[in-house]
């Protein structure tokens, strides 16, 4: 019988890159725009944003962040809450308007 030593250390090499060394050196993701090619404009729009704060809900609920990031996911997430209330209660409005000049 053969035995198997397993080296549980990661070599050196295996290391996480540093993060600003993969900015610099990852290239963007998506379609690679053709020269003179006009650029479309993102499309996002509030249902986006609320699926993105339903998805954040949903991840620290089932514990998907470590303790030191949930500091900033809930500063993000209320930021995006905030934002949210702010575009409903606009169009709220709007809507109120439309229908007392209309």
């Amino acid at each position: 019988m053969s035995e198997e030593v397993k080296n549980t250390e990661a070599p050196a090499e295996a290391e996480a890159p540093n993060t600003e060394q993969v900015a610099q050196a990852a290239p963007a993701s998506g379609p690679v725009p053709t020269p003179g090619a006009e650029i479309a404009a993102p499309d996002l729009n509030i249902n986006d944003l609320n699926a993105v704060k339903s998805i954040i809900d949903i991840a620290t609920t089932r514990g998907a962040f470590k303790a030191n990031e949930l500091e900033a996911v809930g500063k993000t997430y209320n930021k995006l809450n905030t934002f949210l209330e702010h575009v409903t209660k606009q169009q709220q409005e709007q809507q109120a308007q439309g229908k007392n000049n209309g």
